[in-house]
């Protein structure tokens, strides 16, 4: 048997998220609502003699993509001999593109089988994409306004935050955004989770160091005549952030208390307070979680691979 590393991307607007729902009742049962459970069942392709189990070394909820992310299975072929990992690739790509999946492999290849893809990950980039409409006193008012509430490019339909904000502060958000960096207990920035454990009732669970902030300006993923129109129309942002590892939902956590910041709606203080405050009670009901379709996972940092 040999372990293998899959390298994948996807995009996550269908999926229930990319963890597989597990029925002890129903061994066979495959859970095509999310990319591992799709994962699985193209992997059937090469007719492993043992069960296909898939290891993911991050879990994103539903609606969240990535453009770079995990996993590890174990596969022991008839003959005993591994399986080519450029074939490996292309006969899943192919799979998945017949069953028109949005899940691609980006490579695969043969790992130690000591190596655990989430245990022996050292880091995670997210990114989280969103556009702001751009104030009307700087062009035509009635332009403005009638392209804010009339176009969406049609490119970026779940690909991203838009929000009109018309006095949106980039500067003070990226000032703000560099409180969050170090060691913090993040506790009022993470969303109740269904998945329960012993772990997650002990103080120090919520403890995370961020690592990176970055703040840059971003560009429409639109085409063509679309793309003039987005770019006359938004100003698109691109918020990044590095960590070891994060708790549920804190990405977008965090990227709500600094758009609701940016927008006016809450002021530095009271960012302070849910930071040094931490309890699920210090959270600030003026802030909007933001939505998943803007949240990309970029990159799963290893030493092994460099990545």
């Amino acid at each position: 048997m040999h372990r293998y590393l899959l390298n994948i991307s996807y995009i996550g607007t269908t999926f229930r998220g990319i963890q597989k729902t597990i029925n002890k009742l129903e061994q066979s049962y495959l859970d095509t609502n999310s990319i591992q459970g799709c994962i699985e069942l193209a992997l059937r392709a090469f007719h492993p003699t043992n069960e296909i189990q898939t290891v993911l070394s991050s879990r994103t909820d539903a609606g969240v993509h990535a453009l770079h992310s995990t996993v590890h299975v174990d596969l022991e072929r008839p003959n005993g001999q591994p399986y080519d990992t450029t074939t490996l690739t292309v006969v899943l790509n192919r799979t998945l593109d017949k069953q028109r999946l949005p899940i691609r492999v980006l490579s695969s290849r043969i790992v130690p089988d000591s190596f655990h893809c989430r245990y022996h990950a050292i880091g995670r980039t997210y990114l989280y994409r969103f556009a702001v409409a751009k104030d009307p006193s700087s062009g035509d008012e009635n332009l403005r306004n009638k392209a804010y509430k009339a176009f969406i490019p049609v490119e970026e339909i779940d690909r991203c935050y838009f929000l009109q904000s018309p006095s949106f502060d980039i500067d003070r958000v990226r000032v703000a955004a560099r409180m969050f960096i170090g060691v913090h207990d993040f506790r009022t920035f993470m969303s109740v989770s269904r998945q329960k454990g012993p772990s997650r009732d002990h103080p120090m669970f919520t403890v995370r160091k961020i690592d990176e902030i970055n703040i840059r300006l971003g560009k429409t993923l639109a085409l063509a005549a679309n793309a003039t129109l987005a770019t006359e129309t938004y100003d698109y942002w691109d918020f990044e952030i590095k960590a070891k590892s994060f708790l549920y939902k804190q990405v977008r956590r965090i990227v709500g208390a600094l758009i609701a910041l940016g927008s006016g709606r809450i002021d530095e203080r009271c960012i302070y307070q849910m930071l040094t405050i931490p309890s699920k009670n210090s959270w600030d009901h003026r802030v909007l979680l933001a939505p998943a379709c803007g949240l990309y996972l970029c990159r799963v940092h290893y030493r092994e691979t460099g990545n």
